[in-house]
């Protein structure tokens, strides 16, 4: 009988290979076929055993066979103890404490791949639960039993139970009169989640736990335990995925500790730590590398590591799966929501859902069935879905334009207001919005870069509003800005033109110019088709930056201030007038006339102050505080940039690039007053905030005065040498002469 049952399984495992299944669907179906037939044919050894006692040796067989992913897989009586278990060590101490109080009703819940198989096979092989039940451990895979009377028949298979119609007070009856025992029901989901045998499965549990002396352990997909039964508490939440270390310890286990720890990240960056997914990927890097893995994710996906025939070798099956839950598919819209959360790498939360207008109905109840099943998890307030889930929509149910397109615009009027009135209190909220959505916005917002995008040009705003955004915050120019210029409208929309020139000009650092004189010339022409001084004046300040910053001609930078500033009185733009000053207190400064740069510095601070601008206000003590500083003034400088600081918080853009400025400013009074240790903290927290692939320039500075700080304190040649070597200056676009500048006063 077993040579038949493994020729039977090898047939279908032949089958399998023959048609190279390529499509998921085509998986899913062969795979539930697959468990459908291992079912029949436990079903059939049962009751050709049923007019006689079963043998020791039958027992062990029919015990082996229910105890894995299919009937054929292991002969053994419990599976075997896992070998690589890393990360679970607190949820594995959480379910020994509730041995402590009898015989414990625990429910390990999570999502699909989330290991919550292999944690209960590290409970069943504990030394403390083998010492207590020894022998009277069973673990029953559910997989083959889609009903409570076949589920009963399986378990009883573990005791020798003479099969019947119905096994329940047989099986109960045996629990009850024998010794304490342990017993796991693993993906119990599968026999639970049908509606119409969710109550007799609930009724059973509901019997088992009323033997006092019958610990029970379940796992099951989702995040909801079954009714009927008095869980042991505190309830084990549902698993998450695995720490940062804890991924590596399993990715290394797997794959060895030869890869670049860097890409070893970036892979399993692909993964959100699930498990499951750490397994396969781990495999797969093992005989291919991390850079081939990654290079072949980008054009396959998920399907990388879905070439297995069951959910635990397959992660594209284990996702179907999640998803042929009834608790799903009695709310189909739950998938349109589910597939627009592959877009939204941040997650969202309920009240973006309602003011966008997403169209699905009973779009609350959709969020209730994706977190009933673990689909979706709440991350502080916001719904979010696990890495291989997102790409595995994106894959093979991308969400369509009807439901993009009501985020995109609540995008754009959140990132409007934004832009209109950036650092005012008021502004405070959008600004945490904006910060909340970053990653979400240029998801949706790339993905409206087409000419088949009906709000083409809202969308091309929203970009170079964005981009701003993220410029001025610090983490550096978005890097599809470059494809911009492939879709603007024709003919030009002027304004939107000018917005595209200045965004050159600000990031000037991170993308060269070759001609700065070709963008003057472009945007004069454009202005003369324009009646909009705001964005004039603000074109002539950027462009006067440019000059002052990127080739030291302060001449020809005051000159554009110059015309910014006239621009601002004539038309009474207070805003435009602000910027224009604080820009000539910068130029003062370095002309080396502070007081003079102190003037206009504090006029600038006075109009914003009553603009009720906390940003510009800010950034005008700062300005303050280096002339004071220069001037030896201390006091002013500091007090300037504390009041500075608290104005950026208060607004929002604590984390902003000015906020960076006012801190080096800061440390620069503490190294002047030879304050070494509190100059070397302020630059280390400069460097926790400024990232070097986002921001090199500043990230560059911020060693600089790092080493310099080192040297003052004495440090030795060796230890400055190491910090000046973890500056590439042609990487991060330093000028030589400043290099040298900031480091003639060291000789070796």
């Amino acid at each position: 009988m077993i040579a038949l049952l493994q020729a039977c399984n090898t047939g279908l495992q032949e089958s399998l290979d023959f048609f190279q299944i390529q499509a998921i669907s085509l998986v899913t179906d062969a795979a539930q076929e697959y468990a459908h037939k291992a079912h029949q044919d436990v079903l059939e050894m049962i009751q050709s055993l049923s007019d006689m006692n079963i043998s020791d040796t039958a027992s062990s067989i029919i015990r082996g066979l229910s105890s894995s992913e299919s009937s054929s897989t292991s002969i053994s009586m419990l599976p075997p103890e896992p070998k690589i278990f890393h990360g679970r060590d607190s949820e594995l101490a959480d379910i020994l404490k509730l041995f402590g109080q009898g015989s414990p009703r625990i429910a390990i819940l999570g999502a699909g791949g989330m290991g919550k198989t292999s944690l209960s096979r590290a409970v069943l092989h504990h030394p403390e639960v083998i010492a207590r039940y020894d022998q009277r451990r069973v673990f029953v895979a559910c997989d083959t039993a889609p009903t409570q009377v076949e589920l009963v028949t399986l378990i009883g298979a573990h005791f020798g139970l003479k099969s019947g119609r119905d096994l329940t007070r047989p099986l109960l009856h045996h629990f009850s009169t024998g010794p304490p025992a342990l017993l796991i029901l693993d993906n119990l989901e599968t026999v639970w989640d049908p509606s119409e045998s969710r109550g007799e499965i609930e009724e059973f549990l509901s019997l088992l736990t009323d033997i006092q002396h019958l610990a029970l352990i379940i796992t099951m997909r989702g995040a909801e335990r079954p009714a009927k039964v008095h869980w042991t508490r505190p309830f084990l939440a549902p698993l998450l995925p695995l720490s940062q270390t804890a991924a590596r310890q399993t990715f290394i286990a797997i794959a060895d500790d030869v890869h670049n720890m860097h890409d070893v990240d970036n892979v399993l960056s692909l993964t959100d730590n699930l498990p499951l997914a750490i397994n396969l990927i781990a495999h797969l890097v093992d005989s291919e590398g991390c850079l081939t893995v990654l290079s072949r994710w980008e054009h396959e996906k998920t399907s990388i590591i879905s070439e297995g025939y069951d959910r635990k070798s397959n992660l594209d099956i284990s996702i179907s799966v999640s998803l042929s839950s009834p608790r799903i598919t009695s709310v189909p819209r739950s998938r349109d929501l589910l597939s627009l959360l592959s877009m939204l790498p941040d997650g969202i939360a309920d009240v973006e859902l309602r003011q966008a207008n997403i169209p699905i109905d009973d779009i609350l109840r959709c969020k209730t069935a994706l977190l009933r099943t673990s689909l979706a998890y709440q991350d502080q307030g916001r719904l979010k879905s696990l890495v291989p889930i997102r790409e595995y929509f994106q894959k093979f149910y991308p969400p369509p334009t009807h439901l993009l397109r009501p985020l995109r615009l609540y995008f754009h009027e959140l990132l409007d207001v934004y832009q209109k009135h950036c650092g005012t209190l008021p502004n405070r909220g959008v600004t945490d919005r904006i910060t909340l959505n970053f990653a979400n916005m240029q998801n949706i917002l790339l993905s409206g870069l087409n000419e088949e995008n009906p709000d083409l040009v809202d969308t091309l705003y929203s970009v170079t509003y964005l981009d701003f955004f993220s410029t001025g915050t610090g983490r550096g120019p978005l890097t599809f800005m470059n494809r911009i210029s492939d879709v603007l409208p024709q003919p030009s929309d002027h304004r939107l033109e000018v917005f595209v020139i200045l965004r050159r000009l600000l990031a000037w650092r991170h993308q060269p110019i070759p001609d700065p004189r070709a963008l003057l010339q472009d945007a004069q022409e454009h202005f003369k088709r324009l009646d909009d001084t705001d964005l004039e004046a603000r074109f002539y300040l950027s462009i006067g930056a440019y000059y002052q910053y990127h080739d030291d001609d302060r001449a020809t930078a005051l000159q554009f201030y110059g015309d910014a500033l006239s621009l601002a009185i004539s038309s009474g733009n207070t805003k435009r007038h602000a910027d224009a000053l604080d820009s000539r207190a910068n130029i003062e400064w370095q002309n080396g006339d502070y007081i003079a740069g102190q003037k206009y510095a504090f006029e600038s601070q006075r109009l914003a102050t009553t603009l009720v601008d906390m940003f510009r206000e800010a950034r005008g003590l700062r300005s303050q505080a280096i002339c004071w500083n220069t001037l030896g003034n201390y006091k002013e400088g500091i007090s300037a940039c504390a009041r500075a600081r608290e104005l950026l918080a208060l607004s929002g853009l604590g984390g902003s690039e000015i906020n960076c400025a006012i801190m080096n400013c800061q440390g620069e009074v503490h190294r002047a007053k030879t304050e070494y240790q509190e100059a070397r903290d302020i630059n280390d927290q400069i460097l926790q905030m400024v990232s070097l692939e986002q921001e090199p320039y500043d990230h560059a500075v911020a060693l600089f005065n790092v080493t310099e700080v080192y040297i003052r304190m004495g440090a030795s040649r060796g230890q400055v040498e190491r910090s000046i070597e973890r500056i590439d200056f042609r990487q991060n676009g330093i000028p030589a002469r400043e290099h040298a500048m900031r480091f003639n006063f060291w000789r070796p």
